[in-house]
């Protein structure tokens, strides 16, 4: 499994630790241990460049994915496909701030929105109040567990 973690945001963080999540998630998914993720940081002009450009909505965001072989999760005794994930990009300026409102640190922040970002890659999303809550209980599920873990 490879998951590599570029960071060009300017804000330090830990890469291993992020690398070591993103790792985390995917066995727990039960991802192909030959999948292939990447985890970027960056600042928020190229993270607005990302967001008019892709989703036209103006103004930086948090996190956004973008998955590459539409995997899916395994179950236990039988994984995905191999091949690649895809890319999980974070702004650590604008989860600063969010970190902020929530009384939390920013690398407490990314880390969620690290699994969150994950977990779009696999196919979940939250537009609907179920979808919403079954990806939310999840991806708390997967982070306070990789936490505990460490």
């Amino acid at each position: 499994m490879s998951v590599e973690v570029n960071n060009e945001s300017g804000h330090e963080v830990d890469e291993a630790e992020f690398a070591a999540l993103g790792r985390f998630v995917i066995d727990a998914m039960f991802v192909h241990p030959m999948a292939e993720l990447s985890i970027q940081l960056v600042d928020t002009e190229v993270m607005t460049d990302l967001h008019v450009r892709y989703l036209d909505e103006p103004g930086p965001t948090d996190v956004m994915s973008f998955p590459m072989d539409e995997l899916r999760p395994g179950r236990e005794g039988a994984t995905s496909e191999p091949g690649m994930l895809g890319d999980v990009v974070l702004c650590p300026e604008v989860a600063a701030a969010q970190a902020k409102a929530a009384g939390h640190s920013t690398t407490e922040e990314l880390l969620l929105l690290t699994v969150h970002g994950i977990l779009h890659l696999l196919g979940y999303d939250h537009a609907e109040p179920e979808e919403e809550k079954e990806m939310f209980a999840l991806q708390r599920q997967l982070l306070l567990t990789f936490l505990a873990g460490r």
